[in-house]
């Protein structure tokens, strides 16, 4: 069984950093892909994808609209997935979103995703 709780959000001013984290109380979490979402307010019905990675680490993705700003990783020794966030923008404000697959491959469809955390928000003022 794999339990997704998400940390580190917070309150940032534009330009500054915040670190996610998405640890995993089960004991399967190598087997898993592992991404992150968002969901901006005022879009109740879409989950936008960020970022993923496979589950040993060796391949990661990012949606255009972060690539060059924010870095997936992961720690399966401490079955935790990390998404640090550096240059951020009030457009990048919203409930962000960890989540597992259980594939080899690098969805970024969150259908493709079984396991969802609660959400951390992220709020980025101007």
């Amino acid at each position: 069984q794999v339990q997704l709780v998400e940390s580190g959000g917070g309150l940032v001013q534009a330009g500054g950093s915040l670190r996610l984290s998405c640890a995993d109380s089960g004991r399967t979490f190598s087997s898993y892909a592992m991404g992150w979402f968002r969901q901006a307010p005022g879009k109740a019905r879409e989950r936008e994808f960020v970022a993923a990675i496979t589950r040993g680490g060796a391949r990661t993705a990012y949606a255009d609209s972060v690539k060059g700003r924010f870095t997936i990783s992961r720690d399966n020794a401490k079955s935790t997935v990390y998404l640090q966030m550096n240059s951020l923008k009030p457009e990048d404000t919203a409930l962000y979103y960890c989540a597992g697959a259980d594939t080899r491959q690098l969805p970024i469809s969150a259908g493709r995703y079984e396991y969802w955390g609660q959400g951390t928000q992220v709020t980025v003022s101007s």
